[in-house]
Formats: C-alpha cells, sequence, structure tokens
C-alpha cells in the first residue's frame, strides 16, 4: 500500500477549504443521527511519527459534541497493562453504541514496534495479526463502524519536522527515543507497516492520507468517515452471518450420558481437601512468580453447588492475587457494547487467578433461550469465543472451563430445600423455577455449546455434582494438573 502511493495533487485553496467546511456541516448533522441510530463507531489513526495523528484528530473532533466522543492512546500503555492480552487496551476501549471513539495510534503501531524491537517472536508476531483480523471482524460484524486511517510521509519529510521539534524547547518531549528509531529505520517500518496492512485489509479496509498535505488530509478524512456513517445510517447496524473456523475440539459426551453416581467418604473427602489445598497454595506462589495467568470458567445448573465449589478453590489462595467475578445480567453500559467486553475488561493480570461464576457463554445459553439476541448473534458466537479463549492462551493463561452437573431430581430436591431454610431463601428466585421449566432447552443448548467449544487449548470439564464433595474433590485435582503442567512447561 505504501509503495503504491501517490501524494496528493495540489488542489484550489478556496475549494478546498470549502468542500471542508461543508463536510463539518454534515458531520455535525449526522452526529444525532448516528446517537438515535445507536451507531458505535470506530476510528483508527496510524501513521509515522510526527505525521500529524494528534492535529488530524483534532480537526475531525472540532464539529463534534464532546459528549459523544473519546479519545484514547492505547500505545502509551502503563507498566500494569502490559500484563494483560495484546488485545486489552483496544477492546477495552471500545465505544458504547451511538458514541464515537479515537485511537490515536493502536494494534498496528503496537504490534510492529515490538516486531522490529524483537519483544516478540515472528510465531508471536503472526498470532497477533490472525488476533487483529479477528478483532475487527467480531466488530462489524457486533454493528460496529471501523474507519482505519494511515498518516504517511516521506523519510525526508518525517527526519524534517522531528528535527523542528527537537530545536524548539517546549516541543523536544514530544520525540521519543521509538521516533528517532523508526526514522532511522524507516525502510524497515515501511515495508513491515505495508506488510501488515495487506494482511489486515479485509474485512476493514485501510485508508492511506497524505500526511504532507495536512489540509487535503483533512479533507479526505473528513469525506471517508462521512460516507461511512452514510452507509450505516442508510443500511442500519450490521449483523454477521455465522461462520465456521477449524478448532482441535475435544470429544465430549451429551449431558444424559454422564453418570451422576460418584461419591466420596467424608473422612477421604476431609484428608484430600487438606491436601490438596495445600498443594494448590504451593502452586499459587509458583505462578506468581513466573507471572502465569489463570482463568477458571464456572457454568452449571441452578443449585448446582458451583458457590461452594468456587470457595474451596479459593480458600487456599492469597486474596491478593485471585478475584472473584459474579456475572450477573449485562448493565446498560455493558449491553450497548460488544458482547465479550464485559469479559475483556474483567481479566485478570499475568501471576494472578480469576474465577468467573459464570461467563461469556449465557451468549449461547441463557441469551440464546431467553431470546435476548438474535440467532445470528448466537450461532456466530461459538466461534467468537473460541477465538477468544485462543487469544487467551496464546498470551500464556491456562483457561479451564468447568460445566458443575447434576440431575433434575437433585435439583429440585435442592431448590425445595432452599425455599425451607430462611437463611437459604435469598439463593432461590423466580427465574430459577422458570429456568427449570426449560430444562429440555437447556440442556440441548449446552450439549451444543459443549460439542461446538471444548477445544484442546480450553478444555471443558463436566463435574458430576449430586455429591458436591465429590465434585469440589474433582475440580481441584484438575486445576492442580493444569498448573504443575504449565509450571512444568515454563521450565522447558
Amino acid at each position: 500500500m505504501l509503495q503504491k502511493f501517490k501524494p496528493a495533487k495540489s488542489e484550489d485553496k478556496q475549494a478546498l477549504k470549502a468542500e471542508t467546511a461543508a463536510l463539518r456541516e454534515k458531520l455535525l448533522a449526522q452526529q444525532q443521527l448516528i446517537r438515535e441510530k445507536k451507531l458505535p463507531i470506530i476510528i483508527l489513526l496510524e501513521g509515522w511519527a510526527a505525521a500529524g495523528k494528534g492535529s488530524m484528530i483534532s480537526s475531525l473532533i472540532s464539529e463534534i459534541d464532546p459528549r459523544f466522543y473519546n479519545v484514547v492512546s492505547p500505545v502509551i500503555r502503563p507498566e500494569k497493562e502490559e500484563r494483560y492480552p495484546f488485545l486489552y487496551p483496544y477492546f477495552a476501549a471500545i465505544p458504547e453504541n451511538g458514541k464515537i471513539m479515537f485511537y490515536d495510534a493502536g494494534w498496528m503501531d503496537s504490534a510492529v514496534s515490538k516486531y522490529l524491537r524483537r519483544d516478540i517472536t515472528k510465531k508471536e508476531y503472526k498470532a497477533r495479526i490472525q488476533a487483529v483480523q479477528e478483532f475487527e471482524r467480531q466488530l462489524r460484524d457486533g454493528g460496529y463502524l471501523i474507519l482505519k486511517l494511515f498518516l504517511h510521509i516521506s523519510e525526508k519529510e518525517q527526519g524534517k519536522r522531528l528535527a523542528a521539534l527537537r530545536e524548539n524547547y517546549e516541543t523536544e518531549w514530544r520525540v521519543a527515543d521509538d521516533d528517532v528509531w523508526q526514522h532511522r529505520e524507516y525502510n524497515t517500518f515501511a515495508e513491515t507497516y505495508d506488510a501488515f496492512m495487506d494482511k489486515t485489509d479485509d474485512p476493514i479496509p485501510w485508508h492511506v492520507l497524505d500526511g504532507e498535505d495536512k489540509k487535503v488530509a483533512v479533507r479526505d478524512a473528513l469525506k471517508l468517515l462521512t460516507d461511512l456513517i452514510d452507509q450505516g445510517l442508510e443500511k442500519g447496524r450490521y449483523v454477521g452471518k455465522p461462520f465456521k473456523e477449524k478448532f482441535p475440539l475435544k470429544k465430549m459426551p451429551r449431558l444424559s450420558e454422564v453418570d451422576l453416581s460418584p461419591t466420596i467418604e467424608d473422612a477421604e473427602y476431609r484428608k484430600e481437601l487438606k491436601k490438596l489445598q495445600k498443594r494448590l497454595g504451593e502452586l499459587h506462589n509458583v505462578i506468581y512468580r513466573r507471572k502465569i495467568p489463570v482463568i477458571l470458567c464456572y457454568e452449571g445448573w441452578d443449585a448446582a453447588g458451583k458457590g461452594g465449589n468456587i470457595r474451596r478453590i479459593t480458600k487456599p489462595l492469597d486474596p491478593r492475587g485471585v478475584d472473584v467475578m459474579p456475572i450477573a445480567s449485562p448493565e446498560p453500559h455493558e449491553i450497548n457494547r460488544h458482547f465479550l467486553w464485559r469479559f475483556w475488561t474483567r481479566l485478570p493480570r499475568t501471576g494472578h487467578i480469576c474465577v468467573f461464576d459464570r461467563t461469556w457463554y449465557g451468549r449461547v445459553m441463557v441469551e440464546r433461550l431467553e431470546g435476548f439476541c438474535s440467532e445470528a448473534d448466537w450461532k456466530r458466537a461459538y466461534a467468537e469465543i473460541n477465538e477468544f479463549e485462543r487469544q487467551l492462551t496464546d498470551w500464556g493463561a491456562v483457561v479451564l472451563k468447568f460445566w458443575i452437573q447434576i440431575d433434575s431430581d437433585t435439583q429440585l430436591q435442592r431448590f425445595t430445600d432452599r425455599q425451607n431454610t430462611p437463611e437459604k431463601q435469598w439463593k432461590l428466585t423466580d427465574e430459577d423455577w422458570r429456568n427449570r421449566e426449560k430444562w429440555p432447552q437447556y440442556e440441548e443448548a449446552i450439549d451444543e455449546m459443549l460439542q461446538k467449544t471444548s477445544t484442546e487449548n480450553a478444555p471443558w470439564f463436566i463435574i458430576e455434582s449430586n455429591d458436591k464433595k465429590y465434585a469440589r474433590i474433582k475440580t481441584l485435582r484438575i486445576v492442580i494438573d493444569a498448573l504443575e503442567k504449565a509450571c512444568a512447561k515454563y521450565e522447558e
């Protein structure tokens, strides 16, 4: 793309000024329609150091109500964010429906700079390109309008601008060491940027603008943005179609085939619980030192024993290094974003453990059956979830998913016990009874979920929980085994 780029031709100044003014007026009129139609818009502005990204954003936002846009610079990442997955700052910053988000540099700059600095391997770089492709497609399929711009200037022009900035006491701070390095390795960066844009030009195309003629670049950016908004207003929110992607899957039994008879004697339970919790506490220290993130996902029938199971997992852990995330119905600001957003923003830092009490799988269970999302949304979610979890394991996370299984009679017995025990009545809701009436529909959805999302990198484990004590011991053993393998792999 950069190799084929042709500089902007000289234009009549008055005509250019008039056209730019008209486009600003158009954008001003569009902002209210964006809000009414609940269109979320992302504008990614990449480009060379000193190409004018900051002034370009200032020009684009000049006519927009400041209540409905934000500007972020995810490339400037605090140390704590370096301990999250690559896409964390970009997914965390996506806007709500009806709002606009400007990224002052983003996923391309970060991936290319780290690759050329050799902070990441070629394999990791390829994984990041794949993650970007998935990220952009997921947002597009979720109704986001995305505009990707690259401000291009020549090596000579960049050197001239950097020198001017460094000569002025008031602006020399704006030239970072990385900017000088980029200029010194201009050709290498140009080649790598070019390849990155070629690989990520679909489904969201790149637009290269002439950063050496700022007025033309602003006009072109405004034209691209207003045209994109016109398309969104005319066609409405895009809804992506379900798609299939090949993931290595583990064969899973249907729930009706699971033997729920296993039990454990009280004496053995107490002995094993003490031994396993001690070992888990020891491993927590190891994964913290080695910065291995751990994500434990709990799903299961109401009254299956998730809470008690989670308590036995977290009891031996240092509370400063573990978080339990109880996931309820999404709040308005969560509904107004991509469904994975509220989980991206709850991920643990490296070396920490996060336990999700219900997860992103609500998309293909309760949201599917209760009509909280479209059929296309939940059918598409299987592949989107597999992509999300692959990105987590590529990051180095241990991802374990537990389905806590009981039979219908056991659930009824526990519901009745809760109903008749005053201190337990808060655990039982009308929704629990309504869900119970749909047991066959939920079982069908769960079977499909297990079959389509139990990948080799993030497998499902069905935990037989008619005997809660047996379920706790089995879960502890699975977690300990996975952590020991992760620690041993780290030492290889």
